[in-house]
């Protein structure tokens, strides 16, 4: 019973670790099960579990379309005889049952990073188990957010060596990074090639478009009437851009919208799948045992090894179950894949196999072929339908790989939109959404070959699942805590299955499976060229870090003159001064009373709670009120622009000067205080804490400050934003002290100073920064830094847009970083 609720995800390792063994304890147990089957939880799962259905199983559930297609039109043509459609059907069974049933749905989904999926979420995992990371600015304090914690604590001693082993050298952490990334560039390369896969087979033999939106036409082939090449390549065009069009509405809309079509599509399928079999071929129910496998390659050899390329496509789109977990939970995925996908797929291929068995000549266009009469149009018009939707996994999928990339800092900067208020993961990224659309445009018009496409997406594919093997494996070993036999057994046994179809799709690299190489070798320079340049950018700030006794120098005053107000200075140093602020105060004659490096970083983990993300710190004795504050934020994480960070802020600031007060381990005397503790400041401690009183108002337009501004060139900049953003609805925050007549003096003087600032204003100051190569590097570094990374900081998002800074109050200060 405990082997059947874990399989089934009804509650997880993480769970069990947390909360005791099953045998000392069984009113735990019982706790457990009871809230995890809770009604709430278990209605809100199987309502998820229909919504996965339009979503993450259209691709996997419209293979049978093309399957047995791909696979016999090639060398196989010649074996087609009912002994050898018996070993098809068994080899198409077994796959489905030891990789998408097996490996993913029993062992892969357990492994979600606090319900997150993919290759990066693995790689979070790893990194956060084990020193694999290459990230920058990370911190003994991110260990302690409750997401970063997963399974037991204690460590096996026989994966110590292994760890020191893998921790030691840094080019086997690169090498573990380039795999991910190749993982993740593979996923993206099924993003571009799913839909053009999903488009409309053409009606002549010689001349046919990419194969699931093309796919799913392949009907008009068997009827009267047909439709010329010309009007085939406009129909998939036409589908493919309504189809990306419709993401901006959100994954749960589309989800909705295309649930009832894999719905019906897969009754429909298991309705004639089971009229087939009974009706053609019962015996076909034989070929379930694993024997007709063996008989299968005694009599077809080496082509039936080169015909694994077809059967390959029986799982392709099996990682959207994985790479889609944010989108949904593992149970709800489970529960549709296991109870209603699987049953119904393995129905169909053995119903068609039947049909074929006793039609041999029909390979061609064997579903259609095997369709009843009566209800030949009907299914016809919810295949295509369901083909359309087929494309939707790894679209979905793609976006969330691509948000994971970025946060992990391996992707430019761009545009991500959440597009759920329910489920967190659920996101929409516009440029992304229109570059694959471009993409999937030029492979169906440039291709047009169903077989060609075919074989670059079942490598794609495999790719994918072998790279998501290897870091399991990791997993098991570093976050797990298994044996490394354990690990190496499971890494064996789905490495040996999957190595053979891989074996397969390679020989046909040049028959189109070159296409995914040429994608994800693009997508994974874009990533390594990112990665490589923002680290370096990284450490030359990390190396020329302003020296604090030099800032004791300069006195409280700073040498300058100390304005009102307040400026947030934006930095990656989640420690020390950046060198932009001595060029600040080296060129500037004067500068704001309340200073406050920001640091807006990313850590490991999916997301980062509201009550955990601000750490809150002082620079410099109390004087010179100079404070640190550093955002942390999950890769799963969306830095919305609800207009409250400012407030949140100078809250924050407040409630440390208080706690720094009565808790003398936050600061040291003023002597030696440098770069003082950090502690975390909670919103909801903020919201119920006395330290500041804060009153509301809303008003339309720019600050009180601005409008105010004795400067007139500062009130016409002011007009100007108000004209451009009439829309635009602020909320003013004022503050006051509390009447405590027990505050400490000092505390209430640097209260009232903060808050004084506040109402003066708050500007932003950011660098302007120009990365080039030394003049000493080779020229592959100045090819890289000079042309590539410059390149995409010019065309992605800018910081200010990706921090949501407001332009009014943006002061960018030029650097050159010589990397």
């Amino acid at each position: 019973m405990y082997g059947f609720l874990f399989l089934f995800g009804l509650f997880s390792p993480r769970a069990v670790a947390q909360s005791g063994s099953f045998n000392t304890n069984g009113v735990t147990f019982l706790h457990l099960v009871a809230l995890q089957l809770s009604w709430v939880n278990l209605s809100r799962n199987l309502l998820l579990a229909y919504q996965s259905l339009g979503v993450v199983y259209g691709d996997l559930s419209t293979s049978p379309l093309y399957v047995y297609t791909s696979t016999f039109l090639g060398k196989l043509q010649n074996h087609n005889n009912e002994e050898v459609i018996f070993g098809a059907f068994s080899l198409i069974f077994w796959t489905l049952t030891l990789l998408p049933l097996l490996k993913y749905v029993f062992i892969l989904l357990s492994a979600d990073d606090n319900g997150e999926g993919g290759t990066f979420a693995l790689y979070s995992l790893l990194c956060r188990h084990a020193k694999f990371s290459l990230l920058h600015n990370q911190q003994a304090a991110d260990e302690e957010l409750s997401a970063y914690k997963y399974g037991p604590s204690s460590q096996v001693v026989a994966s110590t060596p292994l760890k020191r082993f893998l921790e030691k050298h840094k080019r086997l952490r690169t090498a573990l990074l380039v795999v991910v990334l190749l993982g993740a560039s593979m996923v993206i390369g099924d993003g571009v090639l799913t839909p053009a896969i999903s488009g409309i087979k053409s009606v002549d033999t010689s001349f046919s478009f990419p194969l699931a939106v093309l796919s799913s036409v392949s009907g008009l082939q068997v009827t009267a009437e047909k439709l010329t090449d010309a009007e085939l390549l406009l129909l998939a065009c036409v589908i493919l851009v309504g189809l990306f069009a419709l993401q901006h509405c959100g994954t749960h809309r589309v989800a909705f919208l295309f649930a009832p079509i894999v719905i019906i599509w897969l009754v429909s399928i298991f309705s004639i799948g089971l009229y087939n079999t009974i009706h053609w071929n019962p015996a076909i129910i034989r070929a379930l045992s694993p024997h007709y496998i063996i008989k299968f390659f005694s009599a077809t050899g080496k082509d039936g090894w080169i015909s694994l390329g077809g059967i390959l496509l029986s799982i392709t789109g099996t990682e959207a179950m994985f790479a889609d977990l944010g989108h949904f939970t593992a149970l709800s995925i489970r529960i549709a894949f296991a109870f209603f996908v699987y049953p119904c797929l393995v129905v169909q291929y053995m119903g068609q196999a039947a049909f074929l068995s006793k039609h041999p000549n029909s390979i061609r266009y064997s579903f259609y072929d095997s369709i009843p009469g009566p209800v030949f149009w009907p299914i016809f018009v919810v295949a295509t339908l369901a083909s359309i939707v087929g494309s939707q996994a790894v679209i979905t999928a793609t976006f969330s790989i691509i948000k994971q990339c970025h946060a992990l800092g391996c992707f430019p900067r761009v545009k991500v939109v959440h597009t759920s208020k329910h489920i967190y993961g659920q996101i929409y990224i516009p440029e992304i959404n229109w570059i694959l659309m471009i993409l999937t445009l030029a492979i169906t018009i440039g291709f047009q070959d169903t077989t060609l496409i075919g074989n670059a997406y079942g490598l794609a594919c495999m790719m994918v699942m072998f790279v998501t093997t290897f870091l399991m494996a990791l997993v098991i070993i570093f976050v797990w805590q298994k044996s490394v036999v354990v690990a190496a057994l499971f890494l064996v046994f789905f490495w040996f299955i999957e190595g053979v179809y891989l074996s397969a799709a390679l020989m046909k690299v040049p028959q189109g499976g070159w296409v995914p190489f040429v994608l994800s070798f693009i997508f994974m320079i874009v990533m390594y060229i990112w990665h490589y340049g923002t680290r370096r950018k990284y450490n030359y700030d990390l190396h020329n870090k302003v020296s604090l006794k030099w800032l004791l120098g300069l006195g409280p005053s700073l040498g300058i003159v100390r304005v009102p107000g307040i400026g947030l200075i934006y930095s990656e140093l989640a420690t020390g001064v950046p060198a932009i602020f001595s060029h600040f105060v080296t060129n500037l004659p004067a500068f704001h009373n309340v200073l406050v490096f920001v640091c807006v970083k990313s850590v490991p983990v999916p997301s980062v709670s509201p009550e955990e993300r601000f750490l809150i710190g002082r620079i410099c004795p109390r004087p010179y009120r100079m404070y640190r504050c550093i955002v942390r934020y999950g890769y799963k994480d969306i830095q919305r622009d609800d207009g409250d960070f400012e407030n949140q802020l100078i809250q924050s600031i407040a409630e440390f000067i208080q706690m720094e007060a009565v808790e003398p381990q936050l600061s040291s005397s003023e002597s030696s205080s440098l770069d003082g503790r950090m502690a975390v400041i909670s919103t909801r401690t903020v919201q119920s804490s006395s330290s500041l009183i804060a009153t509301e108002q809303e008003d339309f337009g720019v600050s009180d400050s601005i409008q105010s501004s004795k400067s007139l060139t500062l009130r016409s900049l002011g007009l100007v934003y108000d004209d451009e953003n009439p829309q635009i609805r602020r909320r003013q925050v004022r503050f006051q002290l509390p009447s405590n007549p027990g505050m400490d003096h000092a505390v209430r003087e640097e209260l009232m100073d903060l808050i004084q600032a506040k109402e003066a204003g708050v500007a932003y100051i950011m660098g302007h920064s120009y990365v080039k190569a030394r003049r000493s590097s080779s020229y592959f570094k100045k090819l890289v830094i000079d042309i590539g990374y410059s390149f995409l900081r010019k065309n992605c998002r800018g910081p200010s847009v990706a921090l949501n800074i407001p332009h009014i109050s943006l002061i960018e200060v030029g650097m050159i970083y010589y990397v």
